[in-house]
């Protein structure tokens, strides 16, 4: 495919939908970097071997997953251009993901009730790499939502068409990227000791 063919709105969708890869490429080097360095570190003798995650990052991942359906689901009925549907299943989406980021603090506050901190005396490395590892996410799902509020936004002034919801399609795929990225990091996290 010629990429510089097309009309200029063309033109611009493509750079636009190329920038978006690029940016989730930059993140998924840098996730692989800090669960590589979770490996490597793995090694060290102070290395808590026995813990597990608390059972509120199960329920998280439960959530983001059915969430990335429902937004699925809304992109759908949006082409179909039934526009009540895809209203309500935005909404869902949205609330999914504020369920999702406090399922993560439940599970925090869990890992600091078993006696681990993030810094200071009753902290270790294998919980500063946790900490760091899901509160980063949780910033990358923070600007997910954001994203959300400006598709359920330009939904209701109904700038969204069946032909042309580049935004839509923008929003989706990163909500989408950070579902699966937490479903990795979760299976990561959950099966290497």
């Amino acid at each position: 495919m010629d990429l510089t063919q097309g009309t200029q709105e063309e033109k611009q969708n493509r750079a636009k939908k190329m920038m978006l890869w690029f940016g989730i490429i930059s993140l998924i080097m840098s996730f692989a970097g800090w669960t590589s360095a979770y490996v490597v570190s793995s090694t060290r003798p102070d290395w808590l071997k026995d813990f597990q995650l608390p059972d509120p990052f199960i329920i998280s991942t439960v959530i983001i997953l059915a969430s990335s359906l429902t937004l699925f689901l809304a992109q759908r009925f949006l082409k179909q251009n039934k526009r009540q549907s895809t209203t309500v299943l935005l909404l869902v989406t949205f609330v999914l993901g504020i369920f999702f980021i406090v399922n993560q603090f439940k599970g925090f506050a869990e890992i600091i009730n078993a006696g681990y901190n993030f810094t200071g005396p009753t902290s270790n490395v294998t919980m500063s790499y946790v900490y760091l590892i899901a509160l980063v996410h949780i910033l990358h799902v923070v600007v997910g939502l954001i994203c959300l509020l400006v598709v359920i936004y330009n939904h209701f002034k109904q700038k969204y068409q069946p032909t042309k919801m580049l935004g839509f399609e923008l929003a989706a795929t990163f909500w989408h990227f950070v579902d699966i990225l937490w479903l990795y990091l979760f299976l990561f996290l959950y099966f290497f000791r």
